[in-house]
């Protein structure tokens, strides 16, 4: 088992990371957040995991323990494979899934491209008992059409999904509801 690598980021691909340890060259597929602030040359600590299949070993790892084990967790749901944990790592953080699971948000794993809403409910209920809440969490509030408009607009000048997030988040409650005014609050968190 490799519970950890640490080397230098040798190539930044479309859904991994080549990490060069002692000359030999490993591909890490990495959540979305990971891999966009990563660059050629980086030193990069990963807390791993190695999923062995027939047919192949693949690498997956993650900046945080916590993030390890979450994704080991929704591996054990049935219907989330590897590569179904890591789109929702990508997405959801560690917190939002937590939140989302101690409070049966089924539609917060909705915004997870490829989960539906079948999948969602079974996150919910095979993670409801392994899953411990933490003190005082607010609710994940479910995303408004308005606020998806912004999201998309955000993705589409090139921000992870995980940062249109953070910005949506940080839009003021007094802002208008309008689309115009929403991207414009959002994207002066970005300019912050």
């Amino acid at each position: 088992m490799i519970a950890s690598l640490s080397g230098r980021v040798q190539e930044n691909l479309a859904d991994s990371l080549i990490v060069e340890i002692g000359g030999v060259g490993l591909q890490v597929f990495v959540p979305a957040p990971t891999r966009d602030h990563c660059r050629p040359g980086d030193q990069i600590f990963l807390h791993t995991t190695l999923v062995v299949r027939e047919d192949s070993l693949t690498l997956f790892g993650f900046e945080t323990r916590e993030a390890r084990e979450f994704f080991n967790l929704l591996m054990t749901v049935n219907g989330v494979g590897p590569r179904l944990a890591l789109g929702i790592l990508s997405t959801l953080s560690p917190e939002a899934i937590r939140r989302a699971v101690f409070h049966e948000q089924a539609e917060v794993f909705n915004m997870v491209p490829g989960v539906g809403k079948k999948t969602a409910q079974k996150i919910l209920l095979q993670l409801q008992d392994r899953i411990t809440p933490d003190i005082g969490l607010e609710p994940v509030s479910a995303i408004s059409d308005t606020d998806t408009e912004v999201l998309n607009a955000l993705t589409a000048l090139g921000y992870s999904v995980v940062e249109a997030q953070a910005a949506i988040q940080s839009i003021p409650r007094d802002t208008p509801p309008d689309v115009e005014a929403r991207l414009r609050a959002a994207l002066l968190y970005f300019s912050s």
